[in-house]
């Protein structure tokens, strides 16, 4: 079953979550980002473009030839396709394929529409039996 974990009040979702990319990647795993909008996405694959400082991390998006060969996949279709083990959402519903991964990490911002919705997908898992863990960041 999908261990999630939700981190709340974070500032900078988009920032945050490079971050988080490039931990998950350094731990030879696969991850994918389900973004708002097509803004997001762009705005995360530029920020992995320039992290960390001396490389980058690779990534496409569903549409890429190269999804197959590519430990990151940013996109804000409610698809997935290919493998991964960690699921990254920044939406504001649950991703309805969250289940096909070992884990998902919940990025949700300071603003209240933001909470709110973050909320409702911890209500949505918890009912569901999912394992739950929160850290709120405030940073």
């Amino acid at each position: 079953m999908t261990e999630i974990a939700f981190y709340s009040a974070v500032l900078n979702p988009i920032g945050s979550t490079s971050k988080l990319i490039a931990k998950i990647v350094a731990q030879q795993r696969r991850v994918r980002v389900l973004t708002p909008d097509a803004a997001a996405t762009a705005e995360l694959g530029r920020l992995l473009w320039e992290t960390p400082a001396e490389g980058f991390i690779p990534h496409v998006t569903l549409a890429s030839p190269h999804l197959a060969h590519t430990p990151v996949v940013i996109d804000h279709a409610a698809t997935h396709e290919g493998t991964a083990d960690v699921l990254i959402n920044l939406g504001l519903t649950p991703p309805p394929f969250f289940a096909r991964f070992e884990r998902m990490f919940e990025i949700i911002g300071q603003d209240d529409v933001l909470a709110s919705a973050g909320r409702e997908r911890w209500k949505f898992y918890k009912a569901r039996g999912y394992a739950l863990t929160h850290t709120v960041m405030r940073t």
